[in-house]
């Protein structure tokens, strides 16, 4: 008698947390939706970093003009080097696809530079035309990435996007100075 009892109040008391758990799950508002998913990366405004960048940096600081609203920027930072001389500029964005793409700068030596922000993703064969410009193509585990080399400036677009989505933000980069 003893026994069942025990499986008894066991079998009940499961039955009691199911039905609370149950009611806090039909109660509390949630959303598994792909809208849900894809708010749940933050927007930045970029503006007033692109300005400020632009400022700073001993280098034209190249950001996108023209892209889609698809796209949107997810992070942006500029950080001058340890000297005041130099320093490196992100930009993180999502492509239409929800894709991860970012445009990395920097007067640092190139070589380094570019392993850091590739996550040491490899020079591979072939170029890509960008308008009137040849960018190297790099490819590693996790990021793809398009690399242009001028005098005193690497730029990187590197991501998960695929390398015709890279092509495109490169497309759109205008280089300034503030």
């Amino acid at each position: 008698m003893r026994g069942r009892q025990r499986v008894t109040d066991m079998v009940l008391s499961l039955a009691v947390i199911g039905v609370l758990v149950g009611a806090i799950y039909f109660f509390i508002p949630h959303d598994d939706s792909a809208t849900a998913e894809k708010d749940a990366v933050r927007t930045v405004d970029t503006r007033v970093e692109i300005i400020t960048a632009r400022r700073a940096a001993p280098y034209p600081v190249a950001a996108p003009e023209g892209l889609s609203k698809t796209w949107r920027p997810t992070s942006v930072s500029y950080k001058a080097s340890d000297d005041g001389k130099g320093g490196a500029w992100h930009l993180g964005m999502l492509d239409p696809e929800q894709e991860y793409a970012a445009v990395e700068q920097s007067d640092a030596p190139a070589k380094q530079f570019i392993q850091d922000v590739t996550l040491g993703a490899d020079k591979v064969a072939g170029q890509q035309a960008v308008g009137s410009k040849k960018w190297d193509r790099y490819q590693g585990n996790t990021y793809k990435a398009l690399v242009h080399e001028e005098p005193g400036v690497t730029t990187v677009v590197a991501g998960t996007a695929p390398y015709g989505r890279l092509a495109e933000l490169a497309a759109a980069l205008v280089a300034k100075k503030g």
